[in-house]
C-alpha cells in the first residue's frame, strides 16, 4: 500500500477507533460475555480475545482483555481480507 494511501485509510479509520477506545475506557468488563453484552456485534473469540467491527463493518479489530487489570491490548487492525489471512487468536501486531 502506497504511503498516500496508508495516510487515507489511517485517517479515515480514526473516528471508529476513538469511539471503540471510548467504549472500552468506559467499561468496568469482567467477562468476554460483558463485552458481548455492551458490543453485541463484536464476535467472543476465546476467553480473552473479541473481534470488533470498525469503521462501518469495513474493518476488524481484535482486542486481547486482561479483565483482572482492566486492560485491553489491541492485537490487530485491518480489512476483512487482511483478517482472513491472520490467525485472530495469536496474531500480535501491536
Amino acid at each position: 500500500m502506497g504511503t498516500c494511501c496508508l495516510r487515507s485509510c489511517v485517517r479515515s479509520l480514526a473516528p471508529s477507533v476513538e469511539r471503540w477506545y471510548a467504549l472500552v475506557k468506559a467499561a468496568n468488563w469482567t467477562s468476554t460475555g460483558d463485552v458481548q453484552k455492551a458490543a453485541p456485534r463484536a464476535k467472543v473469540l476465546n476467553s480473552e480475545r473479541v473481534r470488533f467491527e470498525i469503521a462501518g463493518g469495513d474493518f476488524r479489530l481484535v482486542a486481547a482483555f486482561d479483565f483482572r487489570r482492566q486492560i485491553a491490548f489491541v492485537k490487530f487492525v485491518g480489512t476483512h481480507a487482511e483478517y482472513d489471512r491472520i490467525d485472530a487468536l495469536t496474531v500480535s501486531h501491536f
